[in-house]
């Protein structure tokens, strides 16, 4: 486990500030932010994108390689070189915040290439408004969506809380028939107001909320669902989370990259 991050604040430090944590290795897809789509790596995509989207934010990129600081460099953003033994994306970020000094963090994801200005906005807004910790969840739109466990589930309490996050399709209603069309819209196994929510991963975070959750321990349903945010649940902090309509998508595949060169094509 990383070592807690400290975060050293100085006159210049700003109030709040987009990292983007990156790491160059990828088990489903080696090196997929320098892969090229259209003849520009992933990572510059989402770089612009955030750029054009809330320009007025200060944005760094917390990497773990030369090659991918130089590749933002080059294009006129900011790096901040990280170690590359770091277990999850929160601990990248929090090392970078030690040094950036902001007093909130916007955790964009290096492979979301269609993040919002919208999006960002009500993070912040969540913030503003006392969260220490913020994330978006969407509505399911496919009930195949809603039993890929690559797609992330959260479920809410009633004032925007996070209950618990999983990769099964939660929550299950026990006396629904089963649904044989798989496009169907929504998904009818869910009935009344416990609308089938997925998870999109965009955080916000106080500065004292990120130096702590490195020096966390690993939870059991963390390591059962391999999904990091439930280690702050288990440790008994609070997630807060917006809704929004937006889409998203995030590169994890070869094909998703097709797909989203595809959709780049179709927007020109």
């Amino acid at each position: 486990m990383a070592a807690k991050a400290v975060r050293r604040p100085s006159p210049s430090s700003p109030e709040l500030a987009i990292i983007v944590p990156c790491r160059l290795e990828s088990t489903r897809f080696p090196r997929k932010l320098l892969h090229p789509i259209k003849g520009k790596p992933l990572l510059l995509w989402v770089a612009e994108r955030i750029s054009a989207q809330v320009p007025a934010l200060p944005l760094w990129f917390a990497v773990d390689d030369e090659r991918l600081r130089d590749c933002v460099e080059a294009a006129g953003f900011r790096a901040v070189m990280t170690a590359v033994t770091h277990a999850s994306g929160t601990d990248r970020l929090a090392e970078a915040n030690a040094r950036i000094g902001a007093a909130r963090v916007i955790n964009v994801q290096a492979d979301e290439p269609l993040v919002s200005a919208g999006q960002i906005q009500a993070l912040v807004g969540l913030l503003e408004r006392g969260a220490q910790m913020t994330t978006l969840a969407t509505p399911f739109r496919r009930v195949s969506d809603f039993h890929d466990p690559n797609q992330v589930k959260v479920v809410l309490r009633r004032d925007g809380r996070a209950l618990y996050f999983s990769r099964a399709p939660i929550p299950f209603t026990r006396d629904a028939p089963p649904q044989e069309d798989e496009a169907a819209t929504p998904p009818r196994q869910i009935k009344g107001a416990a609308t089938p929510y997925r998870h999109l991963g965009l955080y916000g975070y106080t500065a004292d909320l990120l130096a702590k959750l490195g020096s966390l321990p690993r939870g059991c349903y963390e390591d059962l669902e391999k999904l990091e945010q439930l280690r702050v649940l288990e440790a008994g902090y609070d997630i807060h989370c917006a809704l929004t309509e937006e889409p998203s998508i995030g590169i994890d595949t070869p094909e998703d990259a097709a797909a989203f060169e595809a959709l780049s094509a179709e927007r020109r």
